[in-house]
């Protein structure tokens, strides 16, 4: 690398710095829990997909060092050369159990399972048509297939139709969205877009990372929470929020998508295979969901309780019920100023701003698990509440 380069880097990384949006990363020296260590320092964790508080639940941990006496660290392997033990078809079956879906293949993480399924499922004949506001992943994959791209507003059934309309020619549409979005905590109206697709004659997918385990009345995701399960084409999250924390993502759906995937998807057929001792321990955390209703209760309670709060102290969090609450700033380098403040108060929260969100949607993204005490969430509300009125 020559020296101009090296310096023209140089100075976009500093241009990041003055305008706020460089993104630092901290190590813990903890478990993830509701608190964690930093540098020594105990934080109330206000950052992690840890939902259900399950990251270092000791029944998880059991499971997976057990799993690594039995069945090993790692495959060294994908999936269809010699990287299939027998709990990863294990875990393909109970995924499709718990979430009512005909057939599930797993995949290293979410992003890997949305970037190898549209290019997999469609061609140039075919039209796709995407939220706004959908993960980077949706947007990566869509990016990859030759399909005819449309985008509608976010949550807009209006626009939604018009693309629809729009792709009236195409041999087969396809409808895909976040089940929540992980900025802003809003739900996508999933009985409004399956009855346009009905309409339309298209498929819906769904990308429910941040509801699987906790949303619905069992757990079940967005499809469960709007009563339109049977109606979900495909469904694609993770096992590295709600259920466990760890790594690895999933397709679930209709079996002949999925059996097509298996041989396509070329994520699926180039990555190793997820690790054992994640496998067992999701197979686990899968059953604690199922058993454990009151934690997902005590996850609503605990969301409802903070954002309560937040909104007595008068910051701007975007309205709803999500446990993603997002105080709304506006500047980049004042969200960035907040959060600094709250660390010194003893709250771990994170600004986000462009390119993750809009330019001039800068915001504390704060999320609860159902590991907080009310205790910890009454002291974090304060702290980021004194943190941004001095700010």
């Amino acid at each position: 690398m020559d020296n101009h380069l090296r310096t023209a880097l140089r100075d976009e990384l500093d241009a990041l710095r003055e305008e706020g949006t460089y993104k630092a990363e901290r190590e813990l020296s903890s478990p993830q829990r509701s608190t964690v260590e930093v540098q020594g320092q105990p934080l109330i964790n206000l950052c992690a997909n840890n939902y259900l508080g399950l990251a270092d639940d000791p029944r998880l941990v059991q499971a997976a060092q057990q799993a690594l006496d039995r069945w090993g660290f790692g495959m060294a392997s994908v999936r269809f050369i010699c990287g299939t033990q027998e709990i990863h078809t294990g875990l393909e079956e109970r995924l499709s159990a718990f979430l009512g879906t005909e057939a599930t293949i797993l995949h290293s993480s979410c992003f890997d399972a949305n970037t190898g399924l549209f290019e997999a499922l469609l061609g140039p004949d075919d039209a796709v048509i995407s939220d706004a506001l959908n993960h980077a992943s949706i947007i990566d994959g869509i990016r990859l297939c030759k399909a005819q791209r449309f985008r509608y507003a976010n949550g807009d059934l209006g626009d939604l139709r018009r693309c629809l309309e729009e792709a009236a020619s195409a041999r087969r549409r396809l409808i895909v969205t976040d089940g929540v979005f992980s900025m802003d905590g809003y739900f996508a109206p999933l009985d409004g877009i399956c009855e346009l697709a009905e309409r339309h004659d298209a498929l819906v997918v769904v990308d429910d990372s941040h509801a699987t385990g906790f949303v619905g009345a069992h757990g079940r995701g967005t499809p469960e929470r709007f009563g339109v399960s049977d109606r979900v084409d495909l469904m694609t999250g993770t096992l590295g929020k709600a259920l466990g924390g760890a790594s690895g993502g999933y397709v679930t759906g209709r079996r002949e998508v999925v059996d097509l995937l298996r041989q396509r998807s070329r994520p699926y057929l180039f990555s190793n295979s997820v690790a054992p001792p994640i496998v067992a321990a999701s197979l686990v955390a899968i059953d604690i969901v199922e058993r454990t209703p009151e934690l997902r209760q005590r996850l609503w309670d605990n969301a409802a309780r903070f954002r309560s709060r937040l909104e007595a102290g008068g910051l701007d969090v975007l309205p709803g019920e999500h446990p993603i609450a997002p105080i709304m700033v506006g500047d980049a380098a004042r969200a960035t100023t907040i959060a600094e403040r709250a660390l010194e108060g003893g709250v771990y929260a994170i600004a986000f701003s462009y390119p993750v969100v809009p330019r001039g949607k800068a915001r504390i993204r704060t999320q609860v698990s159902a590991a907080h005490t009310a205790e910890e969430l009454d002291h974090a509300a304060d702290v980021l509440t004194a943190a941004a009125t001095s700010t």
